[in-house]
């Protein structure tokens, strides 16, 4: 059963702790600003796609990227509460391990909106074209992708006990889900075995998603891109979940 008075209390932790930490909202947004500007306006000097430049043509990548690295990274706050004994504490509490991670999975997820907020902001100055509905169509697809994201890097986080090994491990899971996934080129282009490889990663469906409410352009179904994100967070919630069970049980 979920505790939602638990959920609340770990995800109220997990949001001071984002905001006291100022370098780590700063930098949050640095990289996929300079992507955008260095990385887009560079090649997007000579290249257009579907009828716009590069760098609007990536912005929606460039968001899920920026999405998939808070996210994911965000386990590794599990492997520092476990040091701190914070971890250990909040495992002997008298609620259910399905409790603790909802809160924990939501606090990953609140950090990841804030940063998703502030570039969407941005992605109007730069003359994106945002429309209030898009806006709010953006916030939710990025919600259900972090969802996913955040959930998966609590399920490495929760299974290692060291940070090397945790940084060694997201190298192998954030780049190759990072440049498979379309972000930064047309899927439709691509040749058979590299398709193939983008249409089994789940942040393609993603970024596909997030192109289409942006720029109009969508190489899946809605209902597909949908329906891929929604059984990939289920699948990682569950995992999330027993893997906090075993972790409460090896205390």
């Amino acid at each position: 059963m979920i505790d939602a008075e638990a959920v609340y209390a770990v995800w109220l932790r997990e949001f001071k702790v984002y905001l006291r930490e100022k370098e780590r909202v700063i930098s949050s947004f640095v990289s996929p600003i300079l992507w955008l500007i260095v990385f887009g306006s560079g090649l997007g000097a000579s290249v257009s796609l579907h009828g716009v430049s590069y760098q609007v043509f990536i912005y929606p990548g460039v968001l899920s990227m920026a999405l998939l690295f808070t996210s994911v990274f965000y386990g590794i706050y599990i492997i520092w509460d476990r040091k701190l004994d914070f971890l250990k504490e909040v495992l002997v509490a008298p609620v259910s391990r399905s409790s603790i991670f909802v809160g924990k999975m939501l606090g990953g997820c609140t950090d990841a909106m804030m940063q998703s907020l502030i570039l969407l902001v941005l992605g109007v100055l730069i003359g994106i074209p945002l429309t209030p509905a898009t806006f709010i169509y953006s916030l939710l697809i990025l919600f259900l992708t972090s969802v996913a994201m955040v959930s998966l890097g609590l399920v490495l986080g929760s299974n290692l006990t060291n940070q090397e090994a945790f940084n060694l491990v997201i190298n192998f899971v954030i780049w190759p889900l990072f440049f498979f996934s379309g972000a930064l080129f047309d899927v439709t282009t691509l040749p058979p075995w590299l398709s193939t490889i983008t249409y089994l990663n789940p942040l393609t469906y993603g970024v596909d998603l997030l192109r289409g409410a942006i720029l109009n352009v969508q190489v899946f179904p809605t209902y597909l891109d949908f329906s891929v994100l929604i059984v990939f967070s289920l699948v990682m919630m569950w995992l999330g979940t027993v893997s906090f069970g075993r972790m409460q049980q090896s205390k």
